[in-house]
């Protein structure tokens, strides 16, 4: 393994997210949503930061992931919360698309 490799993990293949879709997975511990919007894949924490909920059990909408449970949103590319009663941001995790694998950076 090269060090361009060193924390990169395969989360999901890339047929499996469609665009506008967002789904689930579970890598090294970390609870991630996956977003695809116009060909580009992002990752954030899956868990909501204000009450525990799946943020890939949300919608997505105009770039931003609305939370199931309070209905407050994040925007996919930052983790920035941007609206109420989400206050502090989601983590995100760097993409990259690799042959037909998504991987994603966990350190």
């Amino acid at each position: 393994m090269s060090g361009d490799d060193t924390g990169w993990v395969r989360v999901a293949a890339r047929g499996d997210l469609g665009d506008g879709d967002v789904l689930g997975v579970v890598a090294g511990g970390h609870d991630i949503a996956l977003y695809e919007m116009d060909g580009t894949v992002y990752a954030t924490d899956d868990i909501c930061s204000h009450a525990y909920a799946k943020l890939s059990d949300g919608w997505l909408d105009h770039g931003e992931i609305e939370c199931p449970l309070h209905a407050g949103r994040f925007d996919v590319k930052t983790g920035k919360a941007t609206a109420p009663p989400c206050i502090d941001s989601v983590r995100v995790y760097t993409v990259r698309v690799s042959g037909d694998d998504i991987e994603v950076k966990l350190d």
